[in-house]
């Protein structure tokens, strides 16, 4: 579970909050993708005991268990093209960040001219940890087709993927998962129904009601 905060209004939350609103309200372009990410850490944990289903259809499901670590969920979303992707990773280290960023690059998007990336604005989010896991002449291919937008410091809640790790929370995952293997079982069969369905996020938030209201 993530907590925000509202900050005040001041010029610097404001001009980050502007700049991510913009993009959100821009027509949809292929050629100039704009994407989000946010993580998420998943706790796993196994049954010490196997659930079951009485005779009259109640599941049966033991309240001990056992904690098998973590995974971190990176939740890659387009808005305006209803397209997501979750990957399981290991950890959530800057050199497992760099090989998201490269798979949305390399991997997803390898004909975008220009690939506008909306993120939060942390310490495992840098530029450089490219450079740490690829040949210079890669990670510079890489950052060339990107454009970073960083939501505002307390901002995190503007940014779209944050949302769609709710809805996954909610729709996509349950409660207990054991294993790594599962976890991403789960999110897979999740996005892929969604995109199927061309699930777009309904954003109401803008520059104009915010200019509106006097800010």
């Amino acid at each position: 579970m993530k907590s925000w905060v509202i900050p005040e209004a001041g010029p610097e939350f404001v001009c980050g909050m502007e700049e991510v609103l913009d993009l959100y309200a821009q027509p949809y372009d292929p050629d100039h993708p704009r994407v989000c990410l946010d993580e998420s850490p998943k706790q796993l944990i196994s049954e010490r005991r196997e659930s079951f289903t009485d005779a009259h259809g109640v599941e049966h499901v033991d309240d001990e268990y056992t904690r098998e670590g973590t995974v971190d969920l990176s939740m890659v979303v387009e808005p305006l093209a209803g397209k997501r992707e979750v990957l399981v990773k290991d950890q959530h280290t800057r050199l497992e960040g760099a090989e998201v960023v490269a798979h949305v690059v390399e991997d997803l998007y390898p004909s975008a001219k220009k690939v506008t990336w909306i993120q939060d604005n942390l310490r495992t989010h840098k530029k450089s940890a490219l450079y740490e896991l690829f040949a210079p002449e890669r990670a510079r291919a890489i950052l060339e087709k990107l454009e970073f937008i960083y939501t505002p410091k307390h901002g995190s809640w503007l940014n779209v993927a944050e949302c769609e790790l709710s809805v996954l929370t909610r729709q996509g995952l349950g409660e207990r998962v054991a294993c790594k293997e599962e976890a991403i079982r789960q999110v897979t069969a999740w996005y892929a129904t969604r995109n199927d369905a061309g699930a777009k996020v309904d954003w109401q938030f803008t520059t104009c009601q915010i200019q509106g209201e006097g800010h």
